[in-house]
């Protein structure tokens, strides 16, 4: 016995060391899993620490019942709730999600975006058992009515395909932009070193970093007692202790250890106003470090160091707002005080300095960069901002850049490869507000299609219809004479084969895939279809 668990021969109750584990999981599993993957199951209580001696080892059969849900199981399952027709080859869970996310697809944190690998799957030139055709060849023109963070334009760019984005939102055709522009990184990294020199020198006149310093030992001491790790999270994955009581006594707990650091070092944990999100979602001393930084940007000569550098800022920002780790996705309240954090299993904290995040972001974002001009090809990508529906595309092309115009006017588009919003699921305005209150980007709301704010009614039905319809129909003017469009979309209320006839369009293939790990919080059989559609002929 070791530990209470029986050691034998028997697969059922083997008990092996990390590299062992690791080794098994990935012939189980028939993708790499690594030492560090066994290692974040142990930490977050997913399997049990067992061994002795210094030498950490897991029980096999655990690993097993974790791992169930692979190899079969978890497609089984969903087909019997979605529908034998779902076609798991595009699930892509062969995928780490530093490969869905690679370069500079996470320079931003954008909701409602595809992987990387769907746009490949359609857009490149390989056939399968799915795939029967190739649509696309290098040198054509894609076009994205509904850019968003830009994805399309990213992966056409690696596939030696120029792409235009469009997108009613300022914000999101930022996003998509920098992420396809060819940056002087020697001037990208000058000025990031500058700025943060500054803000080190700004923040020497406070004592926001010595405060933090404090917290953080405190909690660390604090968490070592109540919540070691692993066994705390293990027992609490086993039901052995009630969450929600056991954290609240330990909030109140703390509470006096934090007051009095806050009236120490004098922390101003509130801005005197409310009126807008960066007024409500910011400490005083977090915003004043965001103004400090948005001035040095301000001396930027370089528009495309400086939108960069700015998009920086903004992911930085998302990452200091004054909220829980479990609701980064959907705010709820201020948080200004330490609390239990259910997602990490322990006592958190609120950010009170945005210098950490500016570090870390800045030298990820350089690395994303500097990946990606790797593997980029000459080819034109960029995003307008404009409303779809009535766009005049090579005329606004033309007043941004004249070569890729005249290609575009030459040559036609040939074909749309894009994932237009979803019926009142996500207001797509709203989850950038912080920048939007930072950049004073005009906001262009009441020009979503399917906001959230119209819910899913018949009415709100009817007006999705009519308003990708419309996108449609005014895309079809700079298209080739025999385009080919795909779509993806969760069609739950069965309206894209209304679309399709109203643009003069038919749905020749649709493909229904399965979208693993859909949000933080929701981890449901969830799917969507890629509809192919061509015009009548």
């Amino acid at each position: 016995m070791t530990n209470g668990i029986k050691t034998s021969t028997e697969d059922s109750d083997e008990l092996v060391t990390i590299k062992e584990a690791s080794e098994w999981a990935t012939q189980h599993l028939g993708k790499t899993v690594t030492t560090s993957n066994i290692s974040y199951l142990i930490q977050y209580g997913l399997i049990k620490k067992l061994g002795g001696n210094g030498s950490t080892q897991v029980s096999k059969q655990e690993l097993k019942s974790y791992y169930k849900s692979y190899n079969g199981d978890r497609e089984l399952s969903w087909k019997n709730q979605l529908g034998e027709d779902l076609n798991w080859a595009l699930s892509f869970d062969q995928y780490k999600e530093a490969e869905t996310t690679k370069h500079v697809h996470r320079l931003h944190p954008y909701k409602g975006k595809f992987i990387p690998q769907l746009v490949e799957y359609f857009l490149d030139s390989h056939t399968d058992h799915f795939k029967k055709d190739v649509c696309f060849k290098q040198g054509d023109i894609i076009l994205d009515p509904f850019s968003g963070s830009g994805t399309t334009m990213v992966q056409s760019c690696e596939l030696g395909m120029h792409a235009i984005g469009v997108d009613v939102s300022a914000f999101n055709a930022l996003i998509g932009n920098v992420k396809v522009i060819k940056y002087d990184m020697f001037a990208v990294q000058t000025e990031i070193s500058r700025i943060t020199k500054a803000l080190k020198g700004f923040l020497s006149n406070s004592h926001t970093i010595e405060f933090e310093e404090k917290l953080l030992q405190s909690l660390s001491k604090f968490n070592n007692k109540y919540f070691p790790v692993p066994d705390y999270k293990y027992r609490l994955k086993r039901g052995e202790i009630n969450e929600d009581r056991y954290g609240s006594e330990r909030e109140k707990e703390f509470v006096p250890t934090f007051n009095k650091l806050v009236e120490v070092y004098n922390i101003k944990l509130r801005q005197d106003n409310a009126d807008t999100f960066l007024d409500k979602w910011y400490s005083q001393h977090i915003r004043d470090e965001i103004n400090f930084v948005l001035d040095e940007i301000g001396k930027i000569r370089s528009e495309d160091t400086k939108n960069i550098i700015s998009v920086i800022l903004s992911r930085t920002i998302r990452s200091c707002r004054a909220t829980t780790h479990a609701d980064l996705a959907t705010l709820y309240e201020p948080i200004t005080s330490t609390y239990y954090c259910a997602k990490h299993g322990k006592m958190c904290k609120p950010i009170f300095s945005i210098l950490k995040w500016w570090e870390t972001y800045t030298k990820d974002t350089v690395k994303r960069l500097s990946q990606f001009n790797c593997l980029r090809t000459q080819t034109f990508q960029l995003c307008l901002t404009g409303d779809s529906r009535t766009i005049d595309i090579f005329g606004e092309l033309r007043k941004k850049n004249s070569d890729f115009a005249d290609l575009a006017v030459k040559q036609k588009i040939k074909g749309i490869f894009s994932s237009p919003p979803y019926i009142g699921l996500i207001n797509y305005h709203e989850q950038h507000a912080y920048a939007y209150d930072l950049f004073g980007f005009e906001r262009k709301d009441d020009l979503e299609i399917g906001p959230l704010y119209k819910g899913q009614s018949r009415e709100a039905k009817e007006s999705y219809i009519l308003g990708i319809t419309n996108v449609l129909n005014n895309c079809q003017k700079f298209l080739v004479e025999d385009p080919d469009i795909f779509l993806v979309a969760n069609d739950k209320y069965n309206i894209y084969p209304a679309i399709a006839k109203e643009s003069g369009m038919q749905i020749v293939n649709q493909y229904k895939r399965p979208v693993l790990n859909r949000t933080e919080k929701d981890k449901g059989a969830y799917s969507e279809t890629i509809f192919h559609l061509k015009r009548h002929q």
